[in-house]
């Protein structure tokens, strides 16, 4: 029955009911022993009832996401605020237009790891392309950080 209460609340204005019965759906997985689909359902029941600003229901089902042996990173699981803060770092630093290896010299990390945290990012923001998309999301700081600062040598 929660199932089927979820199915029809989500295509319903009601979202607050249907991140209710999505959490309980949950919960009702971890119960039954089907620990990964409770996990799954519970990550996204956390991620609306943090967007809709229920911090009792986001609370209920982060102790649920415990329950289920998940360890819940943040409330969000997509959009800006579901960034690490170094994606959140690279994603700003490409936004701004820099490369990938004008990020990772200022980082003083890999190229690999920067290419890393952009597919995070990407995935996170679901979005496909790299400058004008990802300007959109996140905006541009006002000053750039020591990158080069223009020298060929870095």
């Amino acid at each position: 029955m929660l199932g089927e209460a979820v199915d029809v609340l989500s295509g319903s204005p009601a979202r607050l009911e249907q991140t209710r019965a999505l959490i309980e759906l949950a919960g009702a997985f971890r119960r039954a022993g089907r620990r990964a689909e409770a996990q799954t359902a519970l990550r996204a029941g956390l991620d609306q009832a943090s967007r809709s600003g229920a911090r009792r229901l986001a609370d209920r089902a982060r102790e649920e996401l415990r329950a289920a042996g998940g360890r819940p990173r943040r409330e969000r699981t997509s959009g800006p605020d579901a960034l690490t803060a170094s994606e959140r770092r690279v994603a700003r630093m490409a936004a701004e237009g820099l490369t990938n290896r004008q990020i990772a010299q200022a980082l003083l990390v890999t190229v690999k790891t920067v290419e890393m945290h952009l597919a995070h990012a990407y995935a996170n923001l679901d979005i496909h392309g790299r400058e004008e998309e990802l300007g959109d999301l996140l905006p541009v700081e006002s000053s750039r950080r020591s990158a080069g600062s223009g020298s060929p040598d870095g």
